[in-house]
């Protein structure tokens, strides 16, 4: 015998069995073939039978090197012989049915598909053709097709499809040869345009003869045709087939049958499959219709209900919650309008842009589009897909690719005549202190301010009642005993410099158990000394003074309603600035307790907002319902919290102006907050909590008549917002500075539903919230959802909670906001959002945050807030205090750096050391020290970063040879609060101006953005006059990634990032940019280096940071972003992060300063050599992350399937379960925050 020709690897004896056969085998191909059928039968039933009973054979034929496939294949290809071709099938299959698909390829890339498909053509051309042949071939077909890219066009152009559909239409009943036909067919149809051709051909209906009522027959075909009819049905077209004919109600039918009949969870892949055919076909509009024609929505609910205790059906569950959401109809946002409740008048429109297009709106319901919103999310769901890969395009493309802008370039772009003007702002570089005594104290020089921003100031500017705090409802009126209250209201006429006479005196009827809030109250005798009665728990009274102190008369006078009943619009009422002057000397030593009087009880106020329709409590003569003048005494937190004084706070709210025009402060920035000592770890989900919410949901629509929908609280009606009614609703207030909720609608008896508010001039930017409720149930548990929301993801599905503050706790000593809140979790709604709101898209839903709560204390009144809340006023407060710490040896100046469009101030701060003299050396050496530069709260809703910089101030201003030696090292220019109105008007992200103020830096509008306008000209005179900063940052809050981290900017890491060519000239660059926030992670336990960007984009070029650093020339200029949820590494691991955490990040910033004067000063350059093995180390991280944009989402796909979008209609993107901490086999599903806005990126 001849030595085979066939190639064989090296190590595989030449002289083996089968390599001889295949020898053989070769060179029988062609007409040897058709001529001599015995040998080619005996040869290949030879190699079967080596095949099957050698596991080395199979291996030989398909090593490397080997060209066995090829022989096999070309011998399939000429033969003529039926059991031949079979003997060739049976060895394909036995070969490819081992390994992991590596076979398959080789199978593939060899041609072996279209032989298949050839031999399946001709077989079909003879009648009847062998049922043999064509079941071994479709079984085959069926294992190749998967990993065939382009197995479905090859079927359809070489008419191998039609052969295989008329094979099925003809063996109907031959359950044999019909299971390998239909796991072809269902390769075939994952093909969209084999679907559509399919559907033409009645494949549809074909289907629906072949999937059957419950039965333990077949069903292994029922799943396969399942499969393959819910690959079908994901064409519209086949869908619209389906729909037409009358399927839908089949299709229902028939899984209710099989859900009644599988008791015991064997069939659950054809419940499942049959679910997937119904979700496919609700994809489109008319499916949706006919889904809730058939009552399909009742049919599924009571489904899933009754699989909800048994986990292994979380699949069943989960497909049929997506189902159900996308066909529950798209419900209409209850507001009448989308942009903001109130108004404020620009003076100026910009001439394009948001704004603009807001103004230009014409008059009409802009809440839903008038076309049916769900009809786009058809092409939504079709091209799903691609638009995934389209939006990861786009993030890549973000990227700065053109080198010109990536080098800075100074360009002051204004001429120096106009930045002269801002020369008074920094008189620290010309000051020569010679009049200043350095033996004495506080000179008068380093005070000097062009607009002081102290209390006196303040208080002059607004005659306002202030009423505090706004515990409307601490004690509900069905609490009160009728004829208990007996009390009058003394009449308010002109202006009083001492506080009128207060509600006459009662005592406790009976001992009280505890200290109930109604039964304090206040006697006052002839010689005006004032007196509160508190009772104590053994039910005798106590005597204690109230402080005379301005505030004291402020607050008293300023209680309208519960003491006095001040109508707000009242020509006649109490001026509480002129009645201030008159007691301004009148003063009290500090005691260790703080008696309050407390606006209890303030009955139905009509006039919570100046301008309200009038007030039921009249200036004369009206009876007070709500009960007895109150005095509280509670802990002096001034003890506790040295930068706070409540008195203080009160005087500062009255120079704030805010366009409802506020009249109340809320209490928790009253009292202020001191953070807990114990922990507060992020929580951990529960199990199912999403999906247990989204049934809630369904059945609103499946059970409508136990739907309260009642309305306790809506700022959309002028007269009175308050709703009142008998004691069943909770009752909410958001009128006080920062606060935020538009509308409170109770769905259930503990269940409510919330609106916030657009920021002004907007229509969208809801996600800040801080509001107030009252008239709680002690121990019930109450379920709020916040339903506008609009971000695609939150971390509160990775642990965060809300935050609460309730008064009973601070009056008993613990004043703090505290986490709180169960069963969290962040869904997409039914809510719809209208196109006007979503950039132009239509078929956009809103998001729920839910979170349930219980209250510990009877009468109470508490604070929701999205974050720690840090108003403007509080600002004022904290730097009015900070000047009182300056010492001698401290320079501090502070000045207005301008007005801002709602008439607030924006404070600008210089800090530093004085020098040691006023010798020239130390004048010099005072004049020459670099400067820092520093921002915050641009981004209202980004309170975090106002705590960060509470902590970098008062580091700054303390005692610590660390604070002294900074402040000798550097000069401090700081503006703490870049966007004052957004913050007092409870804005989330804007200005008054409707625009994101961080995004207006390369071209700020005087009038719109003047706290940008003035502060980029601060920089622009300083790059003038050659002192530009050594550091600038902005400090922000991230809502979507934990830890503490920077984005800066690096020619040389963005273009790592893209795909330019850039010489090795274009690259230079100084690595300095990288040791600031080296040193915090080495020094500050929540900041997290991995985070950090150094990348340029295109949508970031109007930011502070890139604007400063291109323009100005700041190689170290940095937004600082801080969580608002946690930490996931560190000592904070685990841990929600709060404000001693916050203001600790503030002080490390500070540290960290103090050490990059150090290494800077340094003469070599090692540690520069260190960041550039650094960077290297961390360029393939970065390299994944190649944007802010991209690095937005850094939670790990495998928490648990959180599904986001109702409307699709990806296999993968389908949530198979929640899990609550098994790793996720498919990723995929978690919504890839393709949001077009930016939020919270800078």
């Amino acid at each position: 015998m001849n030595k085979p020709k066939m190639a064989t690897e090296k190590g595989v004896p030449s002289n083996s069995r089968i390599v001889m056969l295949l020898g053989q085998l070769e060179r029988m191909n062609g007409e040897a073939m058709v001529r001599d059928v015995e040998t080619a039968r005996q040869v290949t039933t030879k190699i079967l039978h080596l095949i099957q009973t050698q596991e080395k054979s199979g291996k030989e034929v398909m090593s490397k090197g080997s060209s066995g496939m090829e022989v096999i294949l070309a011998s399939l290809e000429n033969s003529r012989d039926v059991q031949t071709t079979l003997n060739i099938l049976y060895i394909l299959s036995e070969l490819l049915s081992v390994g992991r698909g590596r076979r398959i390829g080789v199978f593939v890339s060899k041609g072996g598909t279209g032989i298949l498909f050839q031999i399946q053509i001709t077989a079909s051309k003879e009648l009847p053709p062998s049922e043999e042949l064509m079941l071994q071939l479709h079984s085959l077909l069926a294992k190749v097709g998967p990993k065939d890219r382009k197995f479905g066009v090859k079927a359809r152009l070489s008419g191998a499809m039609n052969v295989t559909v008329n094979l099925i239409k003809q063996n109907l009943q031959n359950v044999k040869l019909l299971l390998p036909c239909l796991q072809v067919l269902r390769v075939y149809a994952a093909n969209s345009v084999n679907a559509i051709s399919l559907g033409k051909n009645g494949v549809v209906e074909l289907m629906f003869k072949i999937i059957a009522p419950y039965s333990k027959k077949n069903t292994s075909l029922l799943k396969v045709a399942l499969d393959a009819l819910g690959a079908l049905l994901k064409s519209k077209t086949n869908a619209r087939r389906a729909v037409d004919g009358g399927h839908v109600p089949a299709l229902l039918a028939l899984y209710l049958d099989w859900h009644r009949n599988d008791t015991r969870h064997r069939h659950m892949v054809i419940r499942r499959g049959l679910l997937v055919c119904l979700r496919n076909i609700t994809n489109i509009k008319l499916g949706r219709k006919a889904f809730i024609e058939a009552d399909g929505m009742r049919i599924l609910y009571n489904t899933s209900t009754e699989c909800l205790p048994v986990r292994t059906l979380d699949p069943l569950v989960n497909t049929s919650s997506l189902i159900m959401r996308k066909c529950f109809p798209k419900n209409r946002l209850p507001v009448p309008t989308i942009k903001s409740t109130f108004h404020y008048q620009l003076p100026h429109v910009p001439p394009v842009g948001p704004v603009a297009q807001l103004y230009s709106q014409p008059p009409g319901d802009d809440v839903v589009d008038e076309s049916d919103d769900n009809e786009e999310t058809e092409a939504e769901s079709d091209t799903e897909n691609e638009e995934d890969e389209k939006d990861h395009r786009t993030l890549n493309d973000d990227i700065e690719t053109d080198l010109n802008k990536l080098h800075p370039v100074k360009s002051p772009g204004r001429p120096f005549e106009e930045l002269r003007a801002y020369e008074r702002f920094f008189l620290e570089l010309s000051e020569d202190f010679q009049g200043y005594n350095f033996e004495g104290s506080k000179g008068a020089s380093t005070t000097s301010s062009s607009g002081s921003l102290s209390s006196s100031s303040a208080s002059t500017r607004s005659t306002r009642p202030i009423i505090v705090p706004t515990a409307q409802a601490l004690s509900p009126k069905h609490m009160t005993t009728p004829g208990s209250q007996e009390e009058s209201c003394n009449s308010v006429k002109g202006q009083h410099t001492q506080p009128p006479p207060s509600a006459a005196t009662r005592t406790p009827a009976a001992p009280l158990a505890s200290l109930e809030l109604d039964s304090i109250h206040l006697t006052k005798d002839q010689d005006n000394k004032e007196e509160a009665h508190i009772p104590t728990p053994d039910g005798h009274t106590t005597l204690s003074s109230l402080r005379h102190s301005p505030q004291g008369q402020m607050i008293e006078q300023g209680l309208p309603h519960a003491l006095d009943c001040v109508s707000l619009e009242d020509k006649g009422s109490l001026n509480v600035g002129e009645g201030l002057k008159g007691v301004k000397h009148d003063g009290s030593p500090v005691s260790a307790t703080r008696h309050i009087q407390s606006p209890l009880l303030l009955g139905d106020i009509a006039t919570r907002r100046v301008g309200g329709g009038g007030s039921d409590c009249g200036s004369e003569g009206a009876e007070d319902e709500g009960g007895e003048g109150a005095v509280l005494e509670v802990p002096d937190t001034a003890l506790l919290l040295p930068l706070h004084d409540p008195d203080l706070y009160v005087e500062m709210v009255k120079g704030t102006h805010s366009v409802p025009q506020y009249a109340e402060v809320a209490y928790p920035d009253y009292f202020g907050h001191v953070a807990p000592t114990f922990k507060e770890p992020l929580v951990e989900r529960v199990y199912g909590v999403q999906r247990s919410k989204i049934f809630q949901d369904i059945e609103r629509l499946i059970h409508p008549n136990d739907i309260l929908d009642k309305v306790v609280y809506d700022l959309d009606i002028p007269s009175c917002p308050v709703i009142e009614d008998g004691g069943e609703s909770l009752k909410f207030n958001s009128q006080f500075e920062s606060g935020n909720l538009r509308k409170a609608v109770q769905v259930r008896k503990y269940e409510y539903d919330l609106v916030l508010n657009s920021d002004i001039n907007s229509n969208h930017y809801h996600q800040w919230f801080y509001f107030e409720v009252s008239g709680m149930r002690v121990g019930t548990n109450y379920r709020f959802n916040i339903i506008n929301c609009e971000k695609s993801n939150s971390q509160f599905n990775y642990g965060m909670q809300v935050l609460m503050y309730s008064v009973q706790e601070a009056i008993i000593g613990r004043p703090r906001w505290v986490r709180t809140g169960t069963d969290i979790c962040y869904y997409k709604n039914h809510f719809a959002r209208s196109s006007i709101a979503a950039g132009g898209q239509k078929g956009k839903s809103y998001f729920t945050l839910t979170f349930s709560t219980t209250f510990s204390h009877k009468d109470d009144v508490c604070y929701f807030a999205y974050h720690y809340p840090y108003t403007y006023s509080t600002l004022k407060m904290h730097l009015a205090k900070l000047e009182a710490l300056r010492t001698p040896q401290i320079y501090l100046r502070q000045d207005v750096l301008c007005e801002t469009l709602g008439g607030n101030t924006c404070p600008l701060l210089t800090i530093t050391a004085m020098p040691e003299s006023n010798s020239n050396d130390h004048i010099c050496q005072f004049r020459n020290r670099p400067l820092i530069f520093l921002s915050a709260r641009v981004h209202p809703g980004e309170t975090n970063a106002s705590w960060v910089m509470k902590g970098t101030l008062e580091f700054l201003m303390g005692t610590s040879p660390l604070a002294a030696s900074l402040r000798e090292a550097y000069i401090f220019k700081i503006v703490p609060m870049l966007n004052p109105d957004g913050v007092v008007n409870g804005n989330h992200r804007c200005s008054l101006s409707g625009e994101d103020l961080n995004r207006q830096w390369q071209n700020p509008n005087p009038e719109l953005h003047p706290t940008i306008y003035h502060t980029k000209s601060l920089l622009q005179y300083l790059a003038h006059i050659q002192r530009a900063p050594l550091v600038f940052c902005d400090y922000h809050g991230h809502s979507r990634k934990k830890n503490v981290f920077m984005y800066g900017c690096s020619v040389k890491e963005t273009v790592w990032q893209s795909n330019i060519s850039a010489t090795s000239s274009d690259l230079l660059e100084d690595l300095g940019y990288r040791t600031l926030p080296k040193i915090l992670s080495q020094i500050a336990p929540a900041f997290s280096m991995g985070s950090c960007s150094f990348v340029v984009e295109r949508s970031k070029e109007a930011t502070a940071r890139v604007v400063v650093w291109r323009e100005i020339g700041v190689q170290r200029s940095y937004t600082m972003e801080s969580t608002l949820c946690g930490c996931d590494q560190g000592k904070y691991k685990g841990l929600h992060i709060g404000t001693r955490e916050l203001e600790e990040m503030g002080a490390q910033f500070c540290v960290a300063l103090l050490r990059l004067k150090r290494l800077t000063g340094l003469r070599n350059h090692q540690h520069l050599l260190d960041l550039e093995s650094d960077i290297i180390g961390t360029q393939s991280k970065v390299a994944s992350s190649p944007t802010t944009y991209v690095m937005e989402e850094d939670e790990p796909s495998f928490l648990e399937a959180i599904d986001y979008s109702a409307e699709s209609d990806n296999e993968d993107a389908e949530p198979e379960n929640e899990h609550g901490n098994d790793v996720h086999e498919n990723p995929d599903h978690l919504d890839q925050l393709s949001d077009s806005d930016t939020n919270h990126r800078d």
